[in-house]
């Protein structure tokens, strides 16, 4: 009787799962008709961390254009070119329309540095440059204009504490309130959200982390209404979504597997479940 339960766990696991990937799809808010821009750090943080995010978001009923702007090349160890070709293979694989929506910038301002973090106002000069160029020049009397209307990264924590990581939030709000400046009383064109950082244990729960997050996104308010976009967003990879995401770090970052990553896809829960909220301009 005690193996007959035993292995009756495996089978309720993979039940409670689906059905939040169920739950998901059917009761939560989605984004649609969006132009998106995930901010990362490093080539693979898109496969490591937000894969449920793009996987999600790239469906094409749901008319969003994604793109990945990555700020270095991940060159610590002399591997920059071949990252370079392994996150655009990555991409692809993880639903953007075309290789070129895969940008990776090369600056010594963004050095592939577990010590160095990264100037926030550097980060928000570039992203200013690239989805507001003109915001400087445009009347205070009109309301702020940008080429994207979500901006996906970090949270404060990083997931991992990486200082390259963190910066891209400084950056990133530094970004917003240089939009905002002079337009005070108007709407921010761009919607900011963060993946959100969890305790080691949650971290590496992998498909038992789904219905615990469920729960905690259900616990906080959601905003629903038309004029903006919701306060919080929760993804739920399925089976076929989630071999997608490993296939994304086996067959594309190849250069990157040592045999800690095969512990990462194999356990972590960001390989199947992201929440994201909403980061307020202050």
């Amino acid at each position: 009787m005690q193996w007959i339960t035993l292995l009756a766990f495996p089978f309720l696991f993979t039940a409670c799962w689906l059905y939040t990937v169920h739950i998901q799809q059917t009761r939560f808010p989605r984004l649609q008709n969006k132009k998106i821009c995930l901010l990362i750090a490093h080539p693979d943080d898109e496969a490591m961390f937000f894969a449920p995010t793009v996987l999600a978001l790239t469906q094409p009923e749901l008319g969003n254009h994604v793109k990945i702007l990555c700020l270095s090349s991940g060159d610590a160890d002399g591997l920059g070119e071949t990252r370079k070709k392994e996150v655009v293979k990555s991409g692809i694989l993880l639903g953007l329309r075309r290789e070129e929506d895969v940008f990776v910038i090369e600056d010594p301002a963004f050095p592939d540095s577990m010590t160095t973090p990264w100037d926030a106002s550097k980060i928000s000069t570039l992203l200013t440059s690239t989805f507001a160029p003109n915001i400087l020049k445009s009347s205070s009397q009109t309301a702020p204009t940008a080429s994207i209307d979500v901006l996906i990264t970090f949270d404060r924590h990083g997931i991992s504490s990486h200082p390259n990581h963190t910066s891209l939030r400084l950056g990133a709000l530094e970004f917003l309130k240089s939009i905002m400046q002079r337009h005070s009383g108007w709407q921010c064109p761009v919607t900011l959200y963060t993946l959100t950082s969890t305790n080691v244990l949650r971290k590496y729960m992998s498909i038992l982390d789904a219905p615990l997050t469920m729960l905690h996104c259900v616990s906080r308010k959601t905003r629903a209404r038309q004029d903006r976009d919701p306060s919080q967003l929760f993804f739920v990879s399925g089976i076929e979504a989630y071999r997608t995401a490993q296939k994304a770090m086996t067959s594309a970052h190849k250069s990157q597997m040592r045999w800690f990553r095969w512990g990462w896809i194999g356990a972590s829960r960001y390989m199947v479940v992201n929440d994201l909220k909403t980061e307020k301009v202050v």
